[in-house]
């Protein structure tokens, strides 16, 4: 999958290094959307050169190429995706998980009143309890 992590650097016009690559390979192999201290702590162990400010540096980087999305759907951290097609994301109120969720007619939401708005992008979230949470834990009304 490395391959596909350079490929995708490339196409974004991203030098390829073995930092970028490695970091943009746990994006495209991890879909739990994954803030910058989990791509961290995951990668720190098979690159000991890797750093913190690395990660951090690389992400802005990718997400001003928009070869990822930067999703401020947790109120602590800002998470990061690697799947660019349109959808909208779930975030569990218990334990945090963020999912996809795909959207019928995505492509057909229409704003009204924009005025002059030029609109560029559009991050689309909902809230809840995860299946797993939901299961757990009793949330009906007496």
């Amino acid at each position: 999958m490395k391959i596909e992590a350079k490929d995708r650097l490339v196409e974004y016009g991203i030098k390829p290094s073995l930092h970028r690559i490695a970091i943009m390979d746990y994006l495209i192999k991890n879909h739990v959307h994954p803030a910058a201290d989990t791509i961290f702590s995951s990668l720190y162990p098979s690159i000991p050169t890797l750093s913190k400010t690395t990660v951090y540096n690389t992400l802005k980087l990718f997400e001003e190429q928009g070869a990822v999305a930067a999703i401020v759907i947790d109120e602590k951290n800002v998470r990061y995706d690697a799947d660019l097609s349109p959808h909208a994301h779930f975030r569990c109120k218990k334990c945090g998980a963020i999912h996809d969720l795909k959207l019928e007619n995505f492509e057909a939401m229409k704003v009204v009143n924009a005025g002059n708005l030029q609109i560029t992008e559009c991050q689309v979230y909902f809230g809840g309890y995860c299946g797993n949470c939901s299961i757990l834990t009793d949330y009906s009304v007496n």
